[in-house]
């Protein structure tokens, strides 16, 4: 299992800056990737600002953990994504993700029949990536395009789905998966499983799985868990997400964080490598100086003994 970091804590401070000294920070502590979410409103864009870290920054892969479907044509998303890509070969995955139907209303944009528009809009999205052509008319989607050049190495593309159907579209057309509050026993049990079958019907190899949870190394894990449940509360509220607690048995996003003594941290990142994650992208999540150290040895630990 591979070990990299989840940068989405910095995006609402929406520093260009700031994310290249957390990437800098990342690649000499031996991390193997960093990814960057997109808020729908947020204003920030993960593409550019992985550009230009990029360029300051060599030998780490640069990561979108997730841009939102919905806001942009696939074509225009494959264009940016070729011409960043071309700037850092090898070492881009671009995440993307349905978002969520309440995000989505404060765009005025419609949710209807999400499936449809995620394999429809991966219909287009992944040939401009791999060979930069593509003609295909959808019900809602449409794409009849020529790049004026196609990449040599193009990059993987990774889906957020959860669902049954959601987890089909992205095994049958896309790279793997990006997985948020998505615990060990549900990723063994229904996304692991499921994307497995659709890569053995389609003759393809396994999946890549991105899996992203909070983490701490503390002596006061409910403390941690109060202030997880107390900032993040919403995310227990989506739909998506709330399907997923169920399936773990959590009540709330504080039942899926990583937190506690340094053996149960460790237990549980044991857990989801047994599960089937191919790559932790760690969210540390700590209150105290001491919880930060804490948790940074554990996590430097375990970047040694993969790139062993």
């Amino acid at each position: 299992m591979r070990i990299g970091i989840n940068g989405t804590g910095l995006v609402g401070k929406a520093s260009v800056a700031a994310v290249i000294v957390d990437v800098a920070r990342a690649r000499e502590q031996g991390f193997a990737s960093y990814w960057l979410a997109e808020h729908p409103t947020g204003g920030f864009d993960a593409l550019t600002v992985l550009a230009l870290a990029g360029q300051q920054v060599p030998d780490i892969e640069l990561g979108t953990a997730v841009i939102p479907t919905w806001p942009r044509h696939p074509m225009v998303l494959a264009g940016q994504t070729n011409t960043v890509a071309s700037t850092m070969p090898g070492r881009l995955c671009l995440g993307i993700g349905l978002s969520h139907a309440v995000m989505m209303a404060d765009l005025g944009i419609g949710f209807d029949k999400p499936i449809r528009h995620l394999r429809e809009y991966l219909e287009v999205l992944m040939p401009l990536i791999r060979s930069g052509e593509v003609n295909t008319r959808g019900t809602s989607i449409s794409g009849i395009a020529r790049f004026f050049r196609a990449q040599e190495k193009p990059c993987q593309v990774v889906v957020a789905a959860l669902g049954p159907q959601a987890l089909k579209v992205a095994r049958e057309l896309a790279d793997g998966v990006s997985l948020a509050w998505v615990g060990p026993k549900t990723i063994a049990s229904h996304i692991v499983p499921r994307l497995r079958e659709a890569a053995e019907t389609a003759g393809r190899e396994a999946p890549r799985v991105i899996a992203t949870l909070p983490l701490c190394v503390t002596d006061d894990p409910a403390t941690i868990r109060a202030h997880i449940n107390k900032n993040l509360a919403m995310y227990g509220q989506l739909p998506s997400y709330k399907a997923m607690f169920d399936r773990e048995g959590a009540s709330s996003p504080a039942d899926v964080a990583i937190v506690g003594s340094r053996d149960e941290v460790e237990a549980g990142l044991i857990a989801l490598r047994d599960a089937g994650v191919t790559d932790y992208a760690a969210s540390a999540y700590a209150l105290k100086p001491q919880e930060r150290e804490a948790t940074g040895e554990l996590l430097k630990e375990w970047v040694q003994r993969s790139n062993r």
